[in-house]
């Protein structure tokens, strides 16, 4: 029985690897890519897309290959500490439906967590100055505001049959 269990492990593995292939991006076209993307499971598209925004922040900021290893680590660092202190706050809630006192505790609480993300932002923004020069890692925050901006034209809001604006 382990046996067979020992086997039916190694050629799942097997099958597994086999899976992860490297895509060339670049000459798919969109269909293609959304395809590929829909069949990754949740933890591999998680992976592809820091692998992607890593990518795109190295390419803009273009950060010395001996320093990219170094800056990688702090910026993934500081992603998850922000990350982290984001997730402090539940912002699935309507407003009409609190009461005064659970508004104003709300509201305290998403200033509270406001500040913890500025303190964390300029905490690595020092970090990241022995990495890099502080010019490149203004533009790393203007990069991020970016792309903030693109993710947030490209989700839906309010009503689902109304077309998108680009």
């Amino acid at each position: 029985m382990k046996k067979i269990l020992f086997t039916l492990f190694i050629i799942y593995g097997f099958g597994l690897n086999a899976q992860k292939t490297d895509y060339d991006w670049k000459k798919m076209d969109p269909k293609q890519r959304k395809e590929v993307i829909n069949s990754l499971s949740p933890e591999e598209r998680k992976e592809l897309l820091i692998k992607f925004r890593n990518n795109m922040v190295m390419d803009n900021l273009d950060i010395d290959p001996s320093d990219k290893e170094e800056f990688t680590g702090v910026y993934n660092e500081y992603l998850e500490s922000q990350r982290q202190i984001k997730s402090q706050f539940n912002s699935n809630f309507n407003p009409d439906n609190l009461s005064d006192e659970e508004a104003k505790a709300k509201l305290q609480q998403s200033f509270e967590v406001g500040q913890k993300l500025l303190d964390n932002r300029k905490k690595y923004a020092d970090k990241m100055q022995q990495v890099i020069p502080c010019q490149k890692v203004l533009k790393l925050f203007q990069i991020e505001g970016m792309m903030r901006e693109k993710m947030n034209e490209r989700k839906p809001h309010g009503n689902k049959n109304a077309p998108r604006q680009k």
